[in-house]
């Protein structure tokens, strides 16, 4: 299971997610600088740390690395949330919280997920509560 991504590293990955390409350390190194000031070897040390702990994958081109997400933003943050879910002492009540917290938009968003995975064949509901 995932540790929540640390800010710097989040604010990496969120780059690379977005391109969904492989990118530069320079590349990331451009856009973050238009937030703040940071040094290359910061962002090519974060690079790094991000793929030893299988965040990021790496290939060779010249001197340099490209690299690129393993995974996507929806696979790191439905781990956080089964992650969270996971570490409750009760379950139904975790969710109901949860669904209470919920922003119409979310709503909507979970409706449709939901259709998602009945349309491929998952049960839902028991078969006697059909």
């Amino acid at each position: 299971m995932p540790r929540p991504l640390g800010e710097l590293e989040d604010a990496v990955m969120t780059r690379v997610w977005r391109w969904n390409r492989p990118v530069t350390v320079r590349e990331v190194l451009e856009d973050l600088r238009e937030e703040r000031r940071i040094a290359y070897t910061t962002v090519m040390t974060v690079m790094d740390n991000l793929h030893q702990k299988g965040w990021l994958r790496r290939t060779q081109e010249g001197r340099a690395y490209r690299y690129e997400a393993v995974s996507t933003r929806a696979a790191y943050s439905a781990a956080l949330m089964n992650e969270a879910w996971s570490a409750s002492d009760n379950a139904a009540a975790a969710l109901v919280a949860f669904f209470g917290m919920m922003s119409q938009e979310q709503v909507e968003a979970l409706r449709d997920a939901l259709r998602v995975v009945q349309l491929n064949g998952v049960r839902l509901t028991a078969p006697d509560e059909r």
